[in-house]
């Protein structure tokens, strides 16, 4: 019999991955700046909630560095962006960061493309033995269609889906948590924020 997955974030287990939401994408991806203000609200959460974030940079050298709107709220210890050619985030120095943190089995998902770097690093998680929360709202390709495809066969790997608002408040889990209000106006921060429509069929 298969065991159910609950898949209930918790601070002190989980890590925040941003994966290569870098400025020589901003007029390529499909709705960017929805994943720029979602990778950002995410961070800030992560940062209020002392949730270890790492992030990633695909060949910066060409494509450029990780947003300033990202980069100007990572919390203090953040190591910097890991640069590499690989596809997906799990590069040995990324495998060597995980490994000093056996406290960390699930990780939330971020960045672009959805259906490479995105995807590549989440079926790596998994083989390694980690929860993936992709937050839907943070990942994006260049085209629509690619993005639903990539959905569909993370799905199919045992990625587990959430979103910006749903992560940060299972992760603050009580209204009665002390940094309740601070999640709260992260998450209406997002409300306001411009929608964009991410559905393309296959």
């Amino acid at each position: 019999m298969a065991t159910r997955i609950l898949g209930k974030l918790r601070p002190s287990t989980s890590a925040l991955f941003v994966c290569d939401v870098q400025e020589k994408f901003r007029p390529l991806i499909a709705g960017f700046p929805t994943v720029i203000d979602t990778t950002k609200r995410m961070v800030q959460g992560a940062k209020v909630l002392d949730i270890p974030v790492l992030v990633t940079e695909q060949y910066p050298k060409a494509l450029g560095p990780t947003v300033s709107e990202v980069t100007g709220v990572l919390p203090a210890g953040t190591p910097p962006a890991f640069a590499k050619t690989l596809f997906s985030m799990l590069t040995p120095e990324v495998d060597t960061w995980l490994k000093a943190k056996p406290e960390v089995k699930q990780v939330m998902l971020v960045g672009i493309e959805a259906h490479v770097c995105v995807f590549q690093t989440s079926l790596d998680l998994l083989e390694r033995g980690y929860e993936v929360h992709l937050v839907t709202d943070g990942v994006s390709s260049s085209r629509p269609h690619h993005r639903a495809a990539a959905l569909q066969r993370m799905a199919q790997a045992g990625v587990l889906f959430s979103n910006s608002e749903m992560a940060l408040f299972q992760l603050c889990c009580d209204s009665k948590h002390p940094r309740f209000k601070e999640i709260s106006a992260i998450v209406k921060e997002g409300q306001a924020a411009e929608p964009f429509s991410f559905t393309a069929s296959l």
